[in-house]
């Protein structure tokens, strides 16, 4: 039975979104091997618990993702859903077996991965062949939001502020002339950094930011200065990875990753502390890691993964759990989570 999930407008487009929706980097095979049809599946039980936003990328399982995302979506009405990938990255085929070794940043986190290797290019011409690319993979004759991936310094390094120059006067170019075509509904980013966030903002007018990891209950820096200046500039924002890479699930387990690698004592410690209040007031871990990100009013959506049917599942039971007030009070009384994060209107 489909449950009733809010929707949000993405910036001042005409796409609107479920508050709670699907990302798709597990679809790629993230740290372990999902089967085809155990992905289909997954797909289908998070359309049919109220979601209609679906995220992915080339990057995922280097197209798996968008292949299988694509395949069961494509037994749907295309209105029912509204679909996000991304550009930045090409994939050349390697025909190597085992594939080359990569770095998390370059995809090294999939296993089973299609043989291909993800090669970055933010130029005009490689965003329109990846715009392309992926509908080819994905099967669609639309893409809802297309977002620049990871063009931030943690993906880039030393080649960042070369990077965001091809971006100004590639990538950004490409994408809004494919929104003034009407061939997307809006643009965006996906990064792993909000400072990233804001110095594409200082380039030109985006409609939305894909934000990974950045603002959840282990961390709000962004509160500082980027979520208020894309509420004042009317710019949403998305909200990936927010179980951190796991141990907002799983908390503070021996073997619980943050950010893609293995937790350190500090995090796990913290983790700790806020289990502590969620035992107190019987709120599971993870359904206050996906509410709490939606107090905030530039966030349209929140993004977890799943890889089977329940765990689709289980993410749309989590987001609509009552959590009381109470419970985010003393968080804040414990000094857990920022004393000026709005937890109001979840």
């Amino acid at each position: 039975m489909t449950n009733a999930i809010p929707q949000r407008q993405v910036g001042t487009t005409d796409v609107h979104i479920t508050t709670l929706g699907f990302g798709g980097n597990v679809l790629g095979n993230l740290y372990a091997a999902v089967p085809d049809e155990a992905a289909k599946d997954t797909v289908l039980a998070a359309q049919q618990s109220g979601v209609n936003y679906f995220d992915t990328a080339p990057l995922y399982g280097h197209g798996l993702s968008e292949r299988r995302l694509g395949d069961a979506l494509r037994a749907l009405p295309r209105e029912s859903f509204v679909l996000s990938t991304k550009v930045g990255r090409l994939l050349k085929p390697h025909g190597r077996v085992p594939p080359p070794k990569l770095k998390p940043s370059e995809g090294g986190i999939f296993v089973d991965e299609l043989p291909f290797a993800p090669h970055f290019d933010f130029s005009y011409s490689a965003t329109m062949r990846s715009f392309e690319d992926s509908l080819q993979r994905l099967g669609l004759n639309r893409i809802d939001l297309l977002l620049i991936h990871d063009c931030d310094e943690w993906s880039q390094g030393a080649n960042y502020r070369t990077a965001l120059k091809t971006v100004e006067t590639g990538a950004l170019k490409a994408l809004q002339e494919l929104k003034s075509a009407g061939l997307i509904g809006g643009f965006g980013a996906g990064v792993n950094q909000f400072e990233a966030c804001e110095d594409l903002m200082d380039l030109g007018a985006f409609d939305c930011f894909l934000l990974a990891g950045r603002y959840t209950l282990l961390e709000q820096g962004a509160l500082d200065t980027f979520l208020p200046r894309c509420v004042k500039e009317g710019v949403s924002v998305i909200l990936g990875a927010p179980f951190n890479s796991g141990i907002l699930v799983t908390g503070a387990t021996p073997d619980a990753r943050y950010n893609y690698l293995p937790a350190t004592a500090d995090i796990k410690a913290k983790v700790a502390k806020i289990e502590q209040v969620c035992a107190a007031h019987q709120v599971p871990l993870a359904a206050a890691a996906l509410q709490f990100v939606l107090g905030h009013a530039s966030v349209a959506t929140v993004i977890p993964g799943a890889k089977s049917r329940a765990e689709a599942e289980q993410n749309a039971r989590w987001m609509t759990l009552p959590i009381p007030a109470a419970f985010w009070a003393d968080l804040k009384a414990a000094g857990l989570v920022r004393s000026d994060a709005p937890t109001s209107g979840i």
